[in-house]
């Protein structure tokens, strides 16, 4: 059987991805008391019943003393040999302020003596148990509900079993560093096409920037490199059981440079790697 958790702060979208998974076959509960766990899987497992794929859904509505036992729980699952992926979910403070604001939706933590604000740090707080224990985090920040459900589709679903999900992510450092990223590469030392006036206006999927870019030698020593990087220890997290992985690349503006090497970067692995992805932050804003 193959168990997901999804968790993650109120209107990060947990329910979203949730809906994905159960249209994709996924039989889902939604708010399952973390206690009761163990009991769900060993009544699945034992009686065999004909559930191949199950995600429930974790979050700050639990009894804060569930939540600190979810480790616990998760090395017993581990012991006997269902290894449940945790997927988080979540985004920065203020977007969530402005989701609630505009759903006109109660915080699960909001009280009479309690504000949306304080809540929401609250929960941050609450479900760091779970968060430290998650193999894919995602932050949904940037992201609206078509490209958050194409994101559950291509990096959840659509994963053989046992094998590495690999995502290529572009950005721009003005907008700040993705905080679901494993791994991050600087690459704003390399040539830039903004300062081409003809060039400002494109981005790297578009011909005219892959000639200028791919005309310097120092791109292609750079990606080179990341590849280089990228074969020797992708491998080795694989081993370690590591189910997805993230590589953010990032240059100032997030528009030629990362897109154009990301995308070099997805061709190259795609060639060793099942499911490979790449996805342009700044191009989807």
């Amino acid at each position: 059987m193959k168990l997901l958790i999804i968790s993650g702060r109120s209107g990060s979208g947990k329910s979203t991805a949730l809906n994905v998974l159960e249209d994709h076959g996924f039989y889902c509960i939604d708010n399952l008391p973390a206690s009761l766990l163990p009991a769900l899987v060993e009544r699945v497992t034992r009686h065999e019943i004909d559930l191949p794929r199950m995600a429930v859904s974790i979050d700050a509505r639990n009894i804060s003393s569930d939540l600190k036992k979810v480790p616990s729980i998760i090395g017993e699952l581990d012991r006997i040999e269902l290894q449940p992926e945790i997927i988080f979910l979540d985004a920065n403070s203020p977007t969530l302020i402005k989701r609630f604001s505009e759903s006109r939706r109660k915080h699960p933590l909001t009280t009479d003596k309690i504000g949306l604000q304080e809540a929401i740090n609250m929960e941050r707080e609450l479900l760091e148990p779970i968060a430290a224990l998650a193999s894919l985090s995602v932050d949904t920040s940037s992201m609206s509900l078509r490209q958050l459900r194409d994101t559950i589709k291509g990096r959840v679903v659509e994963r053989k079993d046992n094998t590495l999900a690999l995502l290529f992510q572009s950005f721009g450092y003005k907008n700040g560093v993705p905080i679901d990223a494993d791994f991050v590469f600087d690459i704003r030392c390399l040539p830039n096409p903004y300062w081409e006036i003809a060039l400002r206006p494109l981005t790297g999927l578009e011909d005219q920037v892959k000639t200028y870019l791919s005309s310097y030698a120092e791109v292609e020593e750079m990606f080179e490199d990341i590849c280089r990087f990228l074969d020797k220890w992708l491998p080795r997290f694989e081993e370690n059981n590591r189910s997805y992985m993230t590589v953010a690349i990032g240059c100032t503006g997030g528009q030629h440079r990362s897109v154009y090497l990301s995308e070099k970067l997805k061709d190259y692995f795609s060639r060793s790697i099942t499911n490979v992805q790449v996805m342009h932050r700044e191009l989807s804003r």
